[in-house]
Parts: C-alpha cells; sequence; structure tokens
C-alpha cells in the first residue's frame, strides 16, 4: 500500500512539474524531491522517466476528456454553446494560473525530440481524439441548423484545435488569456451564421 501512495504523490507532484517547467526541465530529482519520498522510489514505478511522462500526459488526458465530456459531447446542450463552453472552461483553466502553465499537449509537442518519440506519439493520439470531439459537436451544428449544411466539418475541426492550440500557447508566452479570448471571438463570428 505504501508503494502506491508513493507512486500517486510522484504522478501529482510530477504532473504539477511538468505541466510549470515542461518534461525536458523536469529532472526525476525534482520529481523525487517535490513528492517526498526516497530516489528508489521512482525506479519502483515507472521503468524510465518517459514511462512516467505518459502517465503523466495520460493524467492531464483524463482532465481534458472530462472537460470534452461537459461540453463538446454533451448533447443536451446547442452544439455552438457546447464550443463557446469548452474553450471558456479552458480559459478560466489557464487564467487561473497566472497564464503560465499553457497545455500539456503543446508543451509536450514544442519539446518533442527523437529521444522522447513516445511522449509525441502519445500527443498525437490525444489531439486527434480531442479534434474527432471539436468535429462531433461541428456535425451536431450542421445538423441543428446552427452551421451551413456544406460546413467541412473536418478541415474546420482541425483548424479549430491548432489554432486553438496556438492562441494558449501565445497566452503562455504573454502571460495573458487575451490571445486565446481573441481566437474564440473571432473564430465564433466567422462561423456563427448571420
Amino acid at each position: 500500500m505504501a508503494r502506491e501512495s508513493h507512486k500517486e504523490k510522484l504522478l501529482a507532484e510530477g504532473f504539477r512539474l511538468v505541466h510549470e517547467r515542461g518534461f525536458g526541465e523536469t529532472s526525476v530529482r525534482d520529481i523525487v524531491k517535490a513528492a517526498g519520498v526516497p530516489q528508489g522510489s521512482f525506479t519502483n514505478h515507472f521503468a524510465s522517466k518517459e514511462q512516467f511522462g505518459l502517465e503523466v500526459l495520460d493524467r492531464y488526458y483524463a482532465l481534458i476528456q472530462s472537460v470534452v465530456d461537459k461540453t463538446l459531447r454533451n448533447d443536451k446542450l446547442p452544439p455552438l454553446k457546447r464550443l463557446k463552453a469548452y474553450f471558456d472552461i479552458h480559459i478560466a483553466s489557464i487564467e487561473g494560473h497566472g497564464s503560465k502553465r499553457g497545455c500539456m499537449f503543446g508543451n509536450a509537442s514544442a519539446e518533442a525530440t527523437d529521444e522522447n518519440e513516445a511522449l509525441r506519439a502519445r500527443v498525437v493520439d490525444m489531439l486527434d481524439d480531442v479534434t474527432a470531439s471539436v468535429e462531433y459537436c461541428l456535425k451536431a451544428a450542421v445538423k441543428a441548423g446552427e452551421l451551413p449544411a456544406g460546413t467541412r466539418t473536418k478541415d474546420l475541426a482541425g483548424y479549430i484545435t491548432s489554432s486553438f492550440q496556438g492562441a494558449i500557447l501565445m497566452s503562455k508566452a504573454y502571460r495573458s488569456v487575451a490571445p486565446i479570448e481573441r481566437f474564440k471571438r473571432m473564430l465564433l463570428a466567422a462561423i456563427v451564421k448571420s
């Protein structure tokens, strides 16, 4: 039982450090020290730092998935209201951390090297899944008459995901949610039927 609690401490503190500093800037020593556990606890629970990183990404994705379920895939809400809610939840979270952490997907992508190919591939899978959820919402918007019948939902979903990630990255650089707010405002103004 103690080992499981050490693993949880390592993941919780490692999650926080990786989100604040990035994967490359967070050492195993930093993680162990922040968790307040013996150095050997890390190797007892994780075969490598990369395996640890994959588990941290999975933990982050679970948080993102809960937002997706409440918004983009919530069939009880009007589709474009879902999309706006998706952005608003992210904006509130980013602003709540002083616009310093950004999105772990974008952060991991920016750090991707040949040495951590598994992390890059996992991020791609997760981004593809989020994009599919955006497309699900957009298809519902077409069906509800909120978007024109000819809307290329797959292309628009890809554009939204990549542009949103860029806005989050700019938000991190500027230490302000203004770039994300601008993205949301311009996107919704462009896609909502006049």
